[in-house]
């Protein structure tokens, strides 16, 4: 057990307090007085090591398993002795220019807050750092936490959708360049980063409608004072999710743009490929007909024919070239 709890303690008026190991115990104290909660957090408990948290504070078998399992969805799920709310942190891999989503459940009941984090994208260790240097905060009990937990997790949307657009601003440079030549790899960088976006926004979307439901209704657990804060996570939250969709509109725009681009130059290939052959044709044409090897033949005995040949063959080629130059073909 000790592996998987990351950490767990008493707050008690909004400062962190020593108290009994055991969740039974602490959690009756931490009810017996009144103003204090425990806070327990979990890192990819297996069933085994959540079977006992789960008995301690009455969790509901099918948030249990929605933690365990993880993959779901953000949400938020009212049971009748807890609230369980899913969050997917993002994390941005700079190195490798990757977006990665994490998850992160909470439980909330009567003087108690569980985490459970599945991958590395959470940032609940700073959360709690910062909520201990704020015991004003602290003090609201378990609504508080909910409310830092998702102001993290929705705040570093907004820094990783402002990572991601400096990085569509290099690829829209790459676009543009006027010298631009490995269209392959930049075609498959606009399909990598529009993957990325499309992850973003699984992690994003979905979070609407729970932070409109904290933000306006009433929700069990969580104290009505609270909904003003929640609605200023609802508005950064519609601002990173404003964000996506204006990245995922550029993104296919770069895409059309490159394509187009694509269009043209391929065009220009081939207008230069004709005007070669059209300037090849005719020496080409010439020569047939002078090697066909009649013996009537215009100027075949005649002492200038070779030359005049030449020059006739130069001279269509000179013409032809400069028609062409002159149309831009060449």
């Amino acid at each position: 057990m000790r592996r998987v709890i990351v950490d767990c303690a008493i707050y008690r008026d909004g400062r962190r307090t020593e108290g009994p190991e055991d969740f039974s115990d602490a959690l009756d104290e931490a009810r017996a007085t009144g103003d204090a909660f425990i806070w327990v957090g979990m890192h990819e408990p297996s069933s085994e090591e959540f079977d006992h948290v789960r008995r301690e504070f009455g969790l509901h078998p099918l948030a249990v398993e929605d933690a365990l399992t993880a993959h779901q969805r953000p949400k938020l799920e009212v049971y009748d002795d807890s609230l369980f709310v899913v969050l997917k942190p993002v994390l941005y891999d700079e190195a490798a220019d990757r977006v990665s989503a994490g998850e992160l459940m909470v439980f909330i009941g009567d003087s108690f807050v569980v985490t459970v984090r599945h991958g590395e994208g959470a940032p609940l260790a700073a959360v709690r750092h910062r909520l201990e240097q704020e015991p004003q905060v602290l003090r609201h009990g378990p609504t508080a936490v909910l409310y830092a937990v998702c102001d993290a997790v929705v705040d570093h949307y907004i820094e990783v959708a402002a990572e991601l657009q400096a990085d569509l601003e290099e690829l829209e440079a790459e676009v543009f360049a006027p010298n631009a030549s490995d269209t392959k790899n930049t075609a498959a960088r606009i399909y990598a980063f529009k993957r990325q976006v499309l992850e973003f926004r699984r992690a994003t979307s979905p979070l609407l409608q729970p932070m409109d439901r904290l933000a306006f209704g009433q929700v069990p657990f969580v104290h009505g004072h609270a909904q003003p804060f929640f609605r200023d996570v609802a508005d950064h939250l519609t601002k990173a999710n404003e964000y996506i969709e204006g990245l995922d509109r550029l993104l296919s725009d770069a895409l059309s743009a490159h394509l187009a681009q694509m269009g043209v130059r391929q065009n220009d290939d081939m207008r230069k490929i004709s005007a070669w052959a059209a300037m090849a044709a005719v020496p080409t044409m010439v020569a047939g007909i002078y090697g066909m090897n009649f013996d009537h033949m215009p100027e075949l005995r005649h002492p200038w024919g070779y030359p005049a040949v030449l020059v006739v063959m130069v001279a269509a080629c000179l013409g032809l070239h400069r028609l062409f130059k002159r149309r831009g073909w060449l």
